[in-house]
């Protein structure tokens, strides 16, 4: 969000758009606009602490708020409880989200905005869901980490290697392997090797 407070407090000490734009890395036609609407509707500083800038935009912005208003926010804590049930997912609880919306006479948000709306909600609250896994039913595979260098005590020769790791989620048990390039024929047989380490072929890779 603009940092209207601060505009107005750089306002207020003589500084010019162009240096208050440049202090808060904001456009110059941000900065012009804050101060006329500011000056329209008698906004001066000093403020208040209990004005915010949230308390600001609204001030400054009446018809947007206004507009925001139509939008049925999202029920973030209904959706990260859906999401840990079997089947679901994002896209089937945004066509809920959509019903609703149009049960109650409001505008949806777009599917994009409904998840960043979700997912900024999750990472402010850090909410966290239980993945359930069943014993050696799953493996989980990757080229890990940054390329590793390996060097030849004999020779001193430094050569680059790749580390290929398979995880049987439920247990945690590791198979690690480094690997001189990551082209098919090793990505193959790291995942051989890994089934002869495991002693088994998971249901799922």
């Amino acid at each position: 969000m603009v940092d209207y407070r601060e505009i107005l407090r750089l306002q207020s000490l003589g500084y010019n758009i162009t240096q208050i734009a440049g202090s808060l890395h904001s456009s110059r036609n941000t900065v012009r606009e804050v101060e006329r609407l500011a000056d329209e509707k008698g906004i001066r500083w000093p403020l208040g602490e209990e004005v915010t800038n949230p308390q600001l935009y609204v001030l400054l912005y009446p018809e947007r708020q206004e507009k925001a208003n139509v939008y049925l926010e999202p029920d973030c804590a209904w959706i990260h409880r859906e999401l840990a049930k079997k089947g679901v997912n994002l896209t089937l609880l945004w066509k809920e989200y959509q019903v609703n919306c149009s049960n109650v006479g409001r505008v949806p948000y777009q599917y994009t905005q409904f998840c960043d709306i979700y997912r900024a909600w999750a990472k402010k609250s850090k909410a966290t869901m239980r993945i359930h896994h069943k014993p050696g039913d799953a493996m989980e595979v990757d080229w890990a980490g940054g390329t590793l260098s390996i060097k030849d005590p004999i020779t001193g020769e430094t050569v680059p290697a790749y580390l290929f790791v398979g995880v049987l989620p439920c247990s945690c048990y590791v198979y690690a392997e480094l690997c001189s390039d990551m082209k098919s024929e090793n990505w193959l047989l790291c995942h051989v090797h890994a089934y002869e380490y495991f002693g088994g072929v998971p249901r799922c890779l």
